[in-house]
């Protein structure tokens, strides 16, 4: 297995390490050292990876940065009850060219997820995210990404790619395998009208922060249907990060990104986990910690993950049928976990990329309004979708 790019975590934080107690987590994983080089990834569930690159940032000023503040934070937590065998990979340094950095990115998260293990991403530029949808080309057939995010990042795809504007990238580059692309937090006043207009002309699905701040559950279903999670830290308010990372008193508090943190790691789907836009300074402790109690949450997430979405089996779950505007509306609940699911009607059998697309996870509201004579709006930009 190459992973020659990486380099190891820092012995300046190893020895932190070994000055904290037996029982916290920075004690119970397997370390990238320089001593012992890349640990043994047999039976690991979970990997962090640092990837030190932000040179595609908009406001990148030659400044290089470290992850040594985030990991010492991280390490010093304690664990829940977990079965998950958790190994931090070290740092991807800077290629020659980011491009150089991409392909390091790619080929690890491909390695990884080939031998069923989640990359948690450190980063670095969001841009990084177009990198870890790449990894996804050899994998699967269609991807679904979460954008937590205050803005869409859709940008012009014309132009070089950069931290703002990844998305227009993915959506238009080859391979084609973008399914469903949706984001968490947006706040109107950072989007242009286009860039909205864009997103419902696409059928992408998004959340604005008042929605979010109002019932964080609402996001638990496009969490659950993602495969890639994707964190930009100026979603949270400057309130809740150091004097660096504040970027506008408007935001997610740490409560709210810690849950969706949760949320993805629940989610049966989600194979990789992707934090950016980190800037420390030397004020750090607060964004180093609260970096550290969201990936501490989607850890926790991942030792609740409950397989609850094999509908062979009659005994699994529930069925209910409702009719909307001569529509009917399958919907399916499940015993295990009372998580509910709605049918996606197949039109194309020739696109046989869109199979694992016929049922969406949704809400139990979804039925309610299903009964009242209302289309849930998830399912009708996926059925939207299907028709294109």
């Amino acid at each position: 297995m190459n992973f020659n790019f990486l380099s190891p975590v820092s012995d300046l934080v190893l020895a932190h390490n070994e000055l904290l107690a037996s029982q916290a987590l920075g004690r119970k994983l397997r370390i990238h050292s320089t001593q012992n080089g890349i640990p043994d990834l047999e039976d690991v569930n979970i990997a962090i990876l640092g990837v030190l690159e932000n040179r595609n940032d908009v406001n990148y000023i030659g400044e290089e940065f470290q992850l040594n503040e985030i990991r010492k934070s991280l390490y010093a937590l304690y664990p829940g009850s977990w079965n998950t065998t958790i190994a931090d990979l070290g740092n991807i340094n800077r290629g020659e060219s980011v491009e150089d950095t991409y392909f390091a990115v790619k080929e690890a998260i491909t390695i990884l997820i080939k031998k069923n293990i989640i990359p948690v991403i450190l980063g670095g530029s969001q841009d990084l995210t177009y990198a870890n949808y790449r990894a996804y080309d050899a994998l699967i057939p269609m991807v679904n990404i979460v954008n937590v995010d205050s803005k869409f990042d859709l940008g012009d795809s014309a132009k070089p790619i950069k931290n703002n504007s990844f998305v227009g990238k993915i959506i238009l580059d080859e391979p084609y395998n973008l399914f469903n692309y949706a984001t968490i937090g947006y706040q109107t006043y950072f989007n242009s009208q286009e860039e909205i207009d864009l997103m419902d002309k696409l059928y992408f699905e998004s959340y604005r922060l008042g929605q979010v701040s109002k019932d964080i559950t609402i996001v638990e279903p496009v969490l659950r249907d993602a495969n890639i999670v994707s964190i930009d830290l100026n979603s949270v308010r400057a309130s809740e990060l150091s004097l660096n990372q504040k970027y506008s008193p408007n935001g997610l508090d740490g409560k709210e990104i810690c849950a969706i943190a949760r949320y993805a790691g629940i989610s049966n789907k989600v194979s990789s986990f992707g934090i950016y836009e980190y800037k420390p300074s030397k004020d750090d402790e607060i964004t180093s910690m609260l970096i550290s109690q969201m990936i501490w949450y989607f850890i926790e997430g991942v030792n609740f993950r409950v397989k609850d979405d094999d509908f062979s089996d009659e005994k699994n779950y529930q069925k209910f049928i409702t009719l909307v505007d001569d529509q009917e509306l399958v919907f399916y609940k499940s015993i295990k976990t009372g998580r509910w699911w709605i049918e996606i009607p197949f039109l194309s059998e020739i696109n046989n990329k869109l199979k694992r697309h016929t049922l969406l996870p949704c809400m139990h509201q979804d039925y309610l309004d299903a009964c009242k004579n209302k289309i849930p709006n998830r399912w009708y930009k996926a059925f939207q979708k299907n028709c294109i």
